[in-house]
C-alpha cells in the first residue's frame, strides 16, 4: 500500500450510542486510517477532540486490545484506578477481558489528536462502566443492553453496589 493521504481518510463524527450518550460526543471526530487503507485485522484512527470534548464513554472490550498514542496538544486519560495526564507521545494500552473502564478527555483549551489501534473482532462486548449500557458487536450489527443482558430502553441507575 502506497502512503497514505491523510486528507483523503474518511472522518466519521457522532457516535453508536443511543440518546442521551451520542450528543455527548460533540465535538469529536475520527479519521479512519484502517478503512482508508482496507485493513481487515486491526482498525488504525486519529482522533480529534475539540476543547471540553471526550472521545467515549469509559468502556472495556471483552475480545478487542487497544492501544493510544498522543500526537497533539493534552489529554486526560480517565480510568478505574484515576486520571493520568496525557502529553504528546505519551502512550496506554488494554487488554482485551481486562475490566479497566477508560475514555479521553480535553479539559484543555486547545486541540487535541490521538492515535488509536484495536483488534477487529467479528464478535465483541463492550460494557460502559459509568452507565447501565453494554454493547454486543456482531459484525456490522450492534444491539445495546443493560448490564444484567436485557434490552436497553434507555438510562437507568446502576444497581446498587457499583459496575
Amino acid at each position: 500500500m502506497p502512503k497514505l493521504d491523510l486528507s483523503k481518510a474518511p472522518v466519521k463524527t457522532g457516535s453508536v450510542y443511543p440518546e442521551p450518550y451520542a450528543s455527548q460526543m460533540v465535538g469529536r471526530s475520527s479519521q479512519r486510517l484502517g478503512e482508508q487503507a482496507g485493513l481487515t485485522q486491526f482498525g488504525v484512527n486519529i482522533i480529534t477532540l475539540e476543547p471540553g470534548a471526550v472521545a467515549s464513554l469509559r468502556h472495556w472490550h471483552l475480545r478487542e486490545d487497544e492501544f493510544a498514542m498522543v500526537l497533539e496538544g493534552a489529554l486526560t486519560l480517565v480510568e478505574d484506578d484515576g486520571e493520568a495526564e496525557m502529553q504528546p507521545g505519551d502512550c496506554a494500552a488494554w487488554k482485551a477481558g481486562v475490566a479497566n473502564g477508560h475514555r479521553f478527555v480535553n479539559r484543555s483549551e486547545a486541540l487535541a489528536r490521538f492515535l488509536v489501534v484495536g483488534t477487529k473482532v467479528e464478535e465483541d462486548v463492550c460494557t460502559y462502566v459509568d452507565v447501565d449500557m453494554k454493547v454486543h458487536i456482531s459484525g456490522a450489527q450492534n444491539t445495546f443492553t443493560y448490564h444484567d443482558g436485557s434490552d436497553w430502553a434507555g438510562p437507568r441507575d446502576l444497581p446498587s453496589g457499583g459496575n
